[in-house]
């Protein structure tokens, strides 16, 4: 299924943003974002679960996760998965789509992960024993007006810099780049894939192209995050969905798989997930 957004100007257009006019959405805008929600799915069968949730603590300031101070948010997007195999992937993809089509329609977004004070919001998340509850996002009305606070964080993240095509896209093997003309119609996919967002900018995925697949690979650079969640996975799944709806939108041929793991040559540091096949 065509994403119901434009794929590269909505991805383009996405940044994290943590200064919000502090005003709630509507009873229709809610319903808005609750029948997208029905229609979204994730290619690794993974059931995520999603929570509008509303918080008057964000008026106060309240510190959320490793983005920094959110200000005059009044509602979130919470999602959790049980803990199963590539939930955190699923989690990441399906929370991303919902983000870019928030992102289109005009809201303000901001992944927050591993740091967010739980106790915050997950009364609400009606979690079942086990359930992983990683990140979080507001939802709301970006503000005019940027605090200097939010200039220094993004300054401080490298925000605005994204891994050249060498660092993140193979071919054979994790010593040979992948140019873009070798890459062909996927090139626009994996072009959108490496300007998806990740914790700290780190861009924890390389993808290999390999026996007329597209490998993806876990490079782990950072420690796991608050209950042993590793972060750097839902990064992974952020990167699948861009790559994944910039398919679609091109109608290129394939579909998310787990297979057994490609005879590619690895360091210690990189984790196979899935193949685009």
């Amino acid at each position: 299924m065509k994403p119901v957004f434009p794929v590269e100007k909505t991805i383009r257009e996405r940044t994290s943003i943590r200064s919000y006019e502090p005003r709630a959405l509507s009873t229709k805008e809610k319903d808005l974002f609750h029948d997208f929600i029905k229609t979204l799915s994730n290619p690794f069968a993974v059931d995520v679960s999603f929570r509008l949730l509303e918080s008057s603590d964000a008026l106060k300031g309240e510190k959320l996760g490793t983005y920094g101070v959110i200000k005059g948010a009044r509602d979130f997007i919470g999602a959790s998965a049980p803990d199963t195999d590539l939930a955190l992937e699923a989690l990441g993809y399906s929370l991303e789509h919902l983000v870019l089509y928030a992102v289109a329609l005009g809201y303000g977004t901001c992944w927050l992960g591993g740091t967010f004070d739980r106790s915050a919001f997950s009364h609400a998340m009606d979690l079942k024993k086990g359930d992983l509850f990683p990140v979080i996002t507001p939802l709301g009305y970006p503000a005019d007006k940027k605090r200097p606070m939010e200039s220094v964080m993004r300054w401080a993240a490298k925000s605005d810099q994204r891994k050249e095509w060498k660092e993140l896209f193979f071919s054979e093997n994790f010593s040979s780049p992948l140019s873009k003309s070798d890459a062909g119609d996927f090139a626009f996919a994996l072009e959108m894939t490496r300007l998806a967002p990740s914790a700290v900018n780190k861009q924890p995925w390389r993808v290999v192209k390999y026996q007329n697949a597209y490998h993806f690979y876990e490079a782990k650079t950072l420690k796991e995050g608050k209950n042993s969640v590793d972060l750097q996975r839902v990064d992974v799944g952020i990167a699948a969905c861009h790559f994944g709806l910039a398919a679609a939108e091109k109608n290129l041929p394939g579909e998310f798989k787990k297979l057994s793991v490609p005879e590619i040559k690895t360091s210690s540091e990189m984790k196979y997930l899935f193949s685009w096949v």
